[in-house]
């Protein structure tokens, strides 16, 4: 492969995606605040570096998959970060998820100095990553989209572009997380009203997730809710929170009341308060069953 990549952030999405990419042939350097995470990766080719800037090639690309605004910020802006070597030809692929408003700061850092930004935020757990089959959404300049656009067919199963601003994006990514907690909200509410009324919860689960509800997300989440199942964490709790607040932020700024999503608000922070902040994002049907009486388990 001709694009030389420096990679950013290898938690379990990003480690994925990274071992992809080396796959497929990139040369890649890669930076993370803990550096044995990339030994393995450093074994099949990778080449780590000790800061971010070190990851910055010439007309490359930068791909950082990061847990908050503050972080991407942090390996932008902060000392050792990458700005001030993104020059002219170099693009920088945000595979966060963010607020529209800090994807829009950033990308105006980075025209400044000549270089693009991309926000490309997807769908999906870290399995999915590792699979190829992860759902992207993506916004950007132009000509910076089409040419990430291979990258990102390799490591997807589907890109949908949204446009020039960046911050649409975040706001497809934050409309679509809404959504799945909405999901997961329901489901914990359904299977906690059969479970005081004597229906097995698995049951219950299996016969609406074969029927009428057999999208992916009732039947993946629907399983682990029905039996509780909250460990390991695809996607921890303390993320879920972080995410509905900036969707109920980004709904103020539009003048746009989301009271289902202030539920679900408060439904993380019990949890949050509760020390279930690692546990997958799904524990917050816990809440419901302590609502309902149920025993802790």
């Amino acid at each position: 492969m001709t694009e030389k990549i420096g990679f950013i952030g290898l938690g379990n999405m990003g480690h994925a995606l990274a071992q992809n990419l080396l796959a497929d042939g990139y040369d890649l350097k890669v930076y993370n605040r803990t550096p044995d995470k990339a030994d393995d990766l450093v074994k099949k080719g990778a080449i780590l570096v000790s800061k971010p800037a070190e990851v910055v090639s010439k007309g490359g690309i930068v791909i950082s998959v990061l847990s908050n605004d503050q972080a991407v910020e942090e390996i932008v802006f902060g000392k050792g970060g990458i700005l001030p070597q993104m020059k002219e030809d170099t693009i920088h692929l945000s595979i966060s998820t963010l607020g529209p408003d800090t994807a829009r700061k950033l990308a105006k850092a980075h025209e400044e100095y000549g270089s693009k930004y991309v926000s490309s935020p997807v769908f999906g757990r870290p399995d999915a990553a590792a699979t190829r089959t992860l759902w992207v959404c993506t916004a950007g300049p132009q000509a910076a989209k089409e040419r990430v656009q291979p990258i990102l067919q390799a490591l997807s199963q589907g890109v949908y572009d949204f446009g020039e601003d960046v911050g649409a994006a975040n706001i497809v990514k934050l409309a679509g997380n809404f959504m799945i907690v909405s999901a997961m909200e329901a489901m914990a509410e359904a299977l906690t009203l059969g479970e005081k009324n004597g229906i097995e919860r698995s049951a219950l689960i299996n016969m609406l997730t074969q029927t009428i509800f057999t999208g992916r997300i009732y039947q993946n989440y629907g399983q682990a809710i029905s039996q509780k199942r909250y460990m390991p964490a695809g996607f921890f709790m303390e993320l879920g929170l972080k995410d509905i607040n900036l969707a109920l932020k980004t709904a103020e700024e539009a003048n746009m009341p989301m009271p289902l999503a202030s539920l679900l608000r408060d439904r993380f922070m019990v949890g949050m308060a509760k020390g279930r902040e690692k546990m997958d994002w799904s524990a917050l049907s816990l809440g419901v069953s302590e609502d309902a009486g149920l025993p802790e388990e």
